[in-house]
């Protein structure tokens, strides 16, 4: 039985979404897969916050440029047109509202909308928070990349964050492997399921009450 999709699949299935003519900028780790399943055929303009508007995707085998990352230092390319500067404007773009759309990763997002992404506030572990504070304010939509459960089977998904915050009731849209879910006023909704799972099913994982999209019927424990 399916359940769960590829870090893969996922990419390309939120690449789907981002609507043609977007500025977008892609966080460290799993979103930047997405820049590899962008449709050719339309115009959309990725954002880097380290100093790049107009960033491709991973270069082909032998083909690497050692002047071109990302913020995460993995190799990109450039599409004709792209611009450089400095980190200054890059942060400029981001806090003054001139993204559409941004894709983060995530420890946790609660029912509200908040998002933990930088830490988990354990003794001795790295912070890590980059842009994500800049981001999760600045842009329009706020998207989420991550599993929907970690490695031990703990939720990510929660009714309120434990971890330190990256923002406020800032995230838009959560996209897990197992189910895409949008932040409502009630709690979370569930947009779209992958593989056998049901509403019913992600309601006892994580110990949510959900709502189903589809028909408004909220079902939980």
């Amino acid at each position: 039985m399916t359940v769960k999709i590829s870090r893969q699949e996922l990419a390309a299935r939120i690449a789907a979404d981002i609507p043609e003519g977007s500025y977008v900028n892609l966080g460290i780790g799993a979103p930047t897969l997405v820049a590899n399943y962008l449709p050719q055929d339309q115009e959309i303009i990725l954002h880097t916050e380290n100093g790049m508007l107009g960033m491709g995707p991973a270069p082909e085998p032998g083909r690497v440029d050692p002047d071109l990352i990302n913020a995460g230092k993995q190799a990109v390319t450039a599409v004709a047109g792209a611009a450089y500067f400095q980190h200054a404007d890059s942060f400029a773009m981001m806090r003054g509202g001139h993204l559409d759309v941004c894709v983060l990763g995530a420890f946790q997002v609660a029912e509200n909308g908040d998002l933990a992404n930088w830490s988990t506030g354990a003794p001795g572990a790295i912070p890590a928070i980059g842009g994500a504070m800049d981001l999760a304010i600045g842009a329009k939509s706020v998207y989420v990349m991550t599993d929907l459960l970690t490695k031990s089977g703990e939720p990510k998904l929660v009714a309120e964050c434990e971890y330190p915050l990256t923002g406020v009731g800032c995230v838009t849209r959560v996209y897990t492997d197992h189910a895409i879910f949008d932040v409502a006023p009630e709690g979370f909704a569930v947009r779209e399921v992958f593989g056998e799972n049901t509403v019913a099913g992600l309601a006892e994982l994580t110990g949510l009450a959900l709502i189903d999209a589809t028909n408004g019927r909220e079902e939980g424990s």
